[in-house]
């Protein structure tokens, strides 16, 4: 009898610890959710919207050196269709901007973490990066495809009110919407409606807004402006990226005029900067 007993009180200290063990995990699950604590591929999920996007992930370009414009244009010209037709965002001036705030693909923040808007943070709880952009050590968001980036600028425009009125516009008016991005405080930039409807004419990317709306495509003849030259000495954490964009310019165009295999640079280094600004 009294060993039927002892077994009985063993039994229930073990089922007692089972349980409780069985708590404290179900408890450490809320504290993680609590904490919000997101894996990049759940933050992912969140920005793929309506419509899940399959296919092959679009990643940085193997050999940025040899990457242009052109190459640029070709690898995501159809990412940016599907956007249109999705969102009703030109074509065109999605392209553009990706050119742009990516520097044509080869922008230190675009291939580290697949980000060709710069957007940042704000109330982001996915993965991200840091990096110095208008203050050191920004926070921006980082994407595990390229793809998911023009989604969420798709996103970015449609949900804020102070884009709503470009939504107007005739969907083919990339003129217009290049003013209001800015006037919309998309950028501080006075040129960067310019440097958008500059691109768009100089490549004709206002052909892929036409094929959206299955309109005919319309025809310009691109006249740039007079480029201007100046110098610049490379200073202690400096970018060819950084200093592209501080100066109006891409780094393919430093590049170029400076005769860089690559974006290395070194302090104290001068560089030929050519731009319209």
């Amino acid at each position: 009898m009294r060993f039927n007993r002892f077994f009985i009180l063993f039994f229930c200290a073990l089922f007692a610890v089972s349980c409780g063990n069985k708590k404290k995990v179900i408890t450490t699950k809320k504290n993680s959710e609590r904490e919000g604590v997101i894996t990049e591929s759940s933050g992912n999920r969140k920005i793929e919207g309506v419509k899940p996007l399959e296919g092959t992930p679009k990643l940085p370009p193997v050999s940025p050196r040899l990457y242009t414009v052109e190459d640029y244009i070709r690898d995501f010209a159809a990412v940016a269709m599907e956007e249109m037709r999705l969102y009703d965002i030109p074509a065109s001036v999605t392209l553009a901007q990706g050119i742009l705030e990516s520097g044509g693909g080869k922008g230190d923040l675009t291939m580290r973490a697949n980000n060709h808007f710069g957007i940042k943070c704000h109330d982001w709880q996915g993965a991200r990066v840091y990096h110095d952009d208008d203050a050191r050590g920004e926070c921006f968001r980082k994407y595990k495809d390229a793809r998911y980036s023009y989604r969420d600028h798709s996103l970015f425009l449609t949900e804020r009110k102070r884009y709503a009125e470009l939504f107007d516009l005739d969907k083919d008016d990339y003129k217009g919407w290049a003013r209001g991005l800015r006037k919309a405080g998309y950028a501080t930039d006075r040129r960067y409606p310019d440097k958008l409807i500059g691109l768009i004419e100089r490549y004709k990317l206002y052909q892929f807004d036409a094929d959206v709306l299955k309109r005919p495509s319309p025809s310009y003849t691109y006249t740039p402006e007079e480029p201007e030259s100046v110098t610049y000495r490379v200073k202690k954490g400096d970018t060819l990226y950084a200093i592209a964009k501080k100066h109006n310019t891409t780094v393919e165009d430093l590049q170029r005029f400076n005769n860089l295999r690559d974006t290395n640079i070194a302090v104290g280094q001068t560089l030929v900067i050519i731009s319209p600004e």
